[in-house]
């Protein structure tokens, strides 16, 4: 995969702004911008400056990758759902990194939680990244993380991305693949971008006649659409 790119895998390529990853993983810019980016913040006497989580290269304008994306989905359930701190956030990837020679963990590792630590299993037990290795049993981030479809080697390859506001109820028509159509999103199982279908629906085409026309279920020209709405709005 990694010949037609240059020799770099395309999961690792910069290719969607934070604008855009706000969109598709309904997550606020400005968040993704201090998990990226970094932020500056007051302090009592001047200002300190939040070190970035999610590791970008330094481009302008700044965009993310594939993996980054995934980074942001796995942190979002990390921080939103089950209000782990930042600070442990913080030392349970550095201590990832430095302990078992990771880069990227939240897009390599299946994380658990008891809503108050965070877990990696490593050789049949659950450590505690996020107290720097001690060993307990508790609970998965299932929601998120059946989101995501790794490879072989357990790095993710595919996300789909939440499209409805109940996590539980969220079809799998809709993908981000890094192998596909640079990681746009597009009907699964397909090259289809739901960008094209939702600017054909807006000129004049009917869902029925875009599904004829595309050989696909109206089920998932329907979500493709609504999806692509939704982030547009």
């Amino acid at each position: 995969m990694t010949e037609l790119y240059g020799g770099i895998d395309p999961r690792d390529i910069p290719t969607d702004s934070i604008s855009d990853a706000a969109r598709y993983l309904r997550i606020p810019a400005g968040t993704i911008r201090s998990w990226t980016v970094g932020r500056h913040y007051p302090i009592s006497n001047g200002s300190n400056f939040f070190r970035p989580l999610i590791p970008i290269r330094h481009l302008k304008p700044r965009l993310l990758s594939f993996t980054n994306l995934v980074e942001v989905h796995i942190l979002r359930a990390i921080r939103k759902h089950h209000q782990i701190e930042l600070d442990k956030v913080r030392i349970a990837l550095d201590f990832i990194e430095e302990q078992f020679q990771i880069s990227h963990p939240l897009a390599g590792e299946r994380f658990r939680t008891d809503g108050v630590d965070l877990f990696i299993e490593r050789y049949g037990s659950l450590v505690n990244v996020s107290k720097r290795g001690q060993t307990e049993m508790k609970d998965a981030l299932n929601a998120h993380l059946e989101r995501i479809e790794p490879d072989d080697t357990g790095l993710a390859i595919k996300l789909y991305p939440f499209t409805r506001s109940h996590e539980e109820d969220n079809p799998r028509y809709v993908v981000m693949d890094s192998r596909i159509a640079f990681g746009r999103l597009v009907i699964a199982g397909t090259g289809i971008a739901t960008r094209v279908l939702l600017e054909r629906y807006l000129a004049g085409d009917s869902i029925d006649f875009l599904a004829h026309d595309y050989g696909c279920d109206r089920l998932m020209i329907e979500e493709a659409i609504r999806c692509e709405k939704f982030a547009a709005a």
